[in-house]
């Protein structure tokens, strides 16, 4: 029997889930983590766990909250599991009045119970559960607190009693509820009283399906909403919301003391006030981001970096090549894989402390609850795009990968800004690209590594902003607005610090063991076969022939190797391969590595010109397909393939020739 884990935003479904199922889902201390539903099997039960995005009504605003408000109209789940927010229960208690009112068999986890208790909230377990009609647990998701007492229950309980909860919303609506489940039952449907309320409440699904089925619906709810309009002077929908909240209010009077003081926030307000400041705001961020690049680059990464290229290049390297020798390989075979496998893949893998240091400062930032206040930052220099603070999380994502990014633009509730954000979510630096970054700036720019980085991640923020303003002249939204609930700051726990890092990262050594090797043994061959046969020079071999047709485009640019060339045109596969390719086909001898051979074929200007076609030209394979999938239309892929290979090229042209003028 599946279970459905329902709540707030940003309220700990997701570590709740990870817990109690021993997965290991993506966690973020800000709202909008969940953009799909994740299926887990909990721990000592086979039952199924469904986790679902964060929603505050059962009346859908956006893609991923239509997912949730699915699970219980195509009957995903025969149980629900309620995660509330204990120190926010007025605000989380609505969706569970909703979710009682399903009729469906409920458990409520009261979470944050530890946030509750700093800010002297006492809530009475025993009462509260008596009041709702449903068992409640208290958990500290975070840490896995009350954890196990939730899975013996659910492993000892199988099944609860279904809800007979439900709320009187008045005469007027009350009958025109009951003519409603009159004209359903006449036409052979079992009418369930929580969708009718939602249809009253004008939840757009819920009308959208039963319009369609009942079209005389629609005049019971006019007639009862002109009603109510002239007794009152309220429209349904208020007179239902405050049925429910005086309802709420009534219970936490009952069931819960409020004794916060000011003096408990006076250190967060604190905070905020110097963190969200709108002046300073955007350049503490720009230097928290200097901060991590100095630690990633100059002081930890690169030196972690150093010595595992010198354990790849010699040890393992002469290792492997002994035993090829006493195993009698050919010649063939060998350079197969000391020239290919080893050159490309290892060239990619010495990279991998730095971006594993990336992902765990990156991943304190989120957790401490810190990104959620950089959205709001943002949320002025976005409005001057057509966008809100809300568009800013899937580029901030996007960091990490440009993939998830573009699946959490579900989160934007206007279908425009929604496409505008997965139009400009690529040009935000991934962390395929640091591969590349990483191996430029070691061999151009030693003494200001961390710099140089930052103006690439800035590049491709103002160049985003840019590109979106040009845009949303042709897309003119509706207005929307940016309400964002602010998360409690956290210290993060080592545990999840790891765990976090760790899941960000592992993809780049999953590509490095799959997707990074099959290209470096294609691009290999390649180059090592020619019209002539094989062996040949590298320069008279397919790949070369290739490369040197579209050479003379990059020469503006001041890049114009066929190398070069080959390794921009296998990035559009994965932008690691961007660095296995060049490990390749950039002969490097034995003692010398790839970035000390590089300034042979680029100056620091061309060099930096090339960054910036990296950072910005046309998105992986892997985020064109995210792409179509989220828009629906193979045009608008395609669309962001031309016109950020044409944006990379306008400004990387801009760079260097304003470089050439100013040096």
């Amino acid at each position: 029997m599946d279970i459905a884990l329902f709540g707030n935003p940003n309220t700990g479904k997701t570590s709740l889930f990870n817990h109690i199922t021993g997965s290991y889902e993506y966690v973020g201390n800000w709202s909008g983590v969940t953009v799909e539903k994740k299926v887990g099997r909990i721990k000592q039960t086979n039952r199924s766990l469904i986790d679902l995005p964060g929603v505050y009504s059962l009346n859908p605003l956006s893609k991923d909250e239509r997912v949730a408000s699915l699970a219980l109209l195509e009957n995903e789940a025969e149980q629900i599991l309620n995660i509330v927010n204990a120190d926010q229960l007025e605000r989380s208690l609505y969706l569970t009045t909703e979710l009682m009112e399903t009729g469906r068999p409920l458990v409520v986890v009261l979470n944050m119970v530890d946030l509750a208790k700093r800010h002297r909230v006492t809530i009475n377990l025993e009462r509260l559960s008596n009041r709702l009609g449903v068992k409640v647990f208290t958990t500290v998701a975070r840490k896995g607190d009350g954890c196990q007492d939730l899975i013996d229950f659910l492993k000892n309980e199988p099944t609860n009693h279904p809800s007979s909860f439900s709320l009187n919303y008045g005469e007027v609506i009350e009958s025109a509820i009951r003519e409603m489940e009159s004209v359903m039952a006449q036409k052979g449907d079992t009418p369930r009283r929580w969708m009718l309320v939602q249809y009253l409440n004008d939840n757009g699904m819920i009308c959208d399906l039963l319009d369609e089925k009942f079209p005389e619906l629609r005049g019971i709810r006019q007639k009862a909403d002109e009603v109510l309009r002239e007794t009152t002077g309220k429209r349904i929908d208020d007179v239902i919301y405050e049925t429910k909240m005086a309802y709420i209010r009534d219970v936490i009077a009952d069931t819960c003391v409020l004794t916060k003081e000011k003096e408990v926030f006076k250190f967060t307000a604190f905070i905020d006030r110097i963190v969200t400041h709108r002046i300073l705001g955007i350049p503490i961020f720009l230097l928290l981001l200097f901060l991590v690049f100095q630690l990633t680059f100059d002081w930890l990464g690169t030196p972690m970096s150093d010595l595992l290229d010198q354990w790849l290049s010699g040890p393992v390297t002469d290792g492997i090549q002994k035993a090829l020798d006493a195993m009698g390989a050919v010649p063939l075979i060998k350079a197969v894989i000391l020239n290919g496998i080893i050159a490309g893949v290892g060239g990619v893998l010495v990279f991998v402390p730095q971006i594993f240091i990336l992902f765990f400062f990156i991943s304190l930032l989120e957790d401490s609850g810190y990104m959620a206040r950089v959205a709001v930052v943002m949320d002025r220099l976005m409005e001057f795009i057509g966008l809100n603070g809300k568009a800013f999380i899937p580029l901030v994502i996007g960091f990490g990968c440009n993939v998830p990014a573009v699946m959490a633009a579900r989160t934007i509730e206007q279908p425009k800004e929604r496409l505008l954000t997965i139009l400009i979510t690529p040009f935000m630096s991934c962390s395929a690209r640091l591969s590349v970054y990483a191996l430029f700036v070691a061999a151009f720019f030693e003494r200001h590594q961390a710099l140089i980085v930052l103006s690439l991640y800035v590049l491709g923020i103002v160049v985003a902003i840019l590109i979106a303003k040009l845009f949303s002249f042709f897309l003119k939204n509706e207005k929307s607005y940016f309400i964002m609930d602010l998360p409690p700051y956290n210290v993060p726990q080592l545990k999840s610090l790891l765990r976090s890092t760790w899941d960000k990262g592992k993809g780049f050594v999953r590509k490095a063991g799959t997707f990074i090797f099959g290209g470096t043994v294609f691009i290999w061959v390649l180059s090592y076969f020619g019209p002539s046969g094989m062996d040949v020079p590298i320069d008279k071999s397919f790949m070369a022939i290739v490369s040197s047709v579209f050479a003379p485009l990059f020469a503006p640019l001041g890049f114009a190797s066929w190398q070069a060339v080959s390794a921009l045109i296998t990035g559009f596969l994965a932008k690691e391969v961007v660095v296995s390719t060049m490990n390749v086909l950039y002969f490097v001898p034995k003692g010398v590595t790839l970035s000390g051979l590089l300034p042979h074929y680029f100056s620091p200007l061309a060099a930096y010109s090339f960054l910036v076609f990296v950072l910005l030209y046309t998105p992986c394979l892997s985020t064109v397909a995210a792409i179509k999938k989220e828009t629906g239309s193979s045009k608008i892929a395609l669309f962001s393939i031309a016109y950020s290979f044409i944006a990379a090229y306008i400004i990387a042209y801009v760079v260097y020739i304003l470089g050439r003028w100013i040096f």
